[in-house]
């Protein structure tokens, strides 16, 4: 991976207004989340959202994936590819969406129930969401990218769940996946050193058993290897001389 890319003003504004959209477009999904909606019916509106919007779907095409938002369902992780599938009662539905506006990348995700969940899966998904405030937390300038990565897996654990080893957060920009990488495990003080005007997602995949994953054979939908629930969140925040800005801020945040 490059070397990190600090960003100006100019590239800063830029990015919040693909924050924006992306935001919005996630929103968009997460209303249509509800039994009996196929998940090519979402990604059809997402990408209208995003289009209309005056933005280009960022994950359209991006390695040849077919669809402009990720619905990852159930014992899915990430990169679950919209389709036929139908969703029933109590299914849980990760929403990944990337939109960029004049060359520049938003990129956020949240896991939604259809209808009624089990209480468990209510606890996961608040867990997966908690863990990414606990790590932003740790986003300020002069911390390292571990301090973020040691909150995440501390929370999760501690909550008794698993934190995904195989993927992680990155930084966003021009390109969706820029440096550095921002792992959701590790050690406190590691990495590299988060400074003033770096913009990186955080996006913590939370396990309900074990870490470790499987790629199915469409060589992108990537599952829980032992079956078990998985959730996902994650926002693009700049770090700041404070307290982290949320660039994808939006009303279901």
């Amino acid at each position: 991976m490059s070397s990190i890319i600090i960003k100006s003003p100019r590239e800063i504004e830029l990015m919040r207004q693909a924050g924006r959209i992306t935001a919005a477009a996630r929103t968009v999904a997460r209303e249509m989340v509800a039994p009996g909606v196929t998940t090519a019916q979402i990604d059809r509106e997402v990408r209208h959202f995003i289009e209309k919007s005056g933005a280009i779907p960022t994950f359209l095409g991006y390695g040849g994936f077919p669809a402009s938002v990720c619905l990852s369902v159930n014992d899915e992780v990430i990169h679950g590819i919209p389709g036929h599938r139908r969703l029933k009662e109590g299914d849980i539905v990760s929403v990944d969406v990337g939109a960029t506006w004049k060359g520049y990348v938003g990129d956020c995700a949240g896991t939604y129930i259809a209808g009624e969940g089990s209480e468990e899966a209510k606890r996961l998904i608040a867990v997966t969401r908690q863990s990414f405030f606990e790590g932003i937390a740790q986003a300020r300038a002069g911390n390292h990218v571990g301090d973020i990565s040691h909150a995440v897996q501390t929370y999760v654990e501690k909550n008794g769940f698993g934190v995904v080893r195989e993927y992680v957060g990155h930084g966003v920009g021009s390109e969706m996946h820029e440096a550095p990488e921002v792992p959701n495990y590790g050690p406190a003080g590691h990495g590299p050193k988060l400074v003033r005007n770096m913009t990186i997602a955080v996006e913590p995949m939370v396990t309900q058993g074990t870490w470790e994953v499987k790629v199915l054979k469409d060589g992108w939908t990537v599952k829980t290897l032992d079956g078990k629930l998985s959730a996902h969140y994650e926002n693009t925040i700049l770090i700041t001389d404070g307290e982290p800005e949320i660039l994808t801020y939006g009303e279901d945040l």
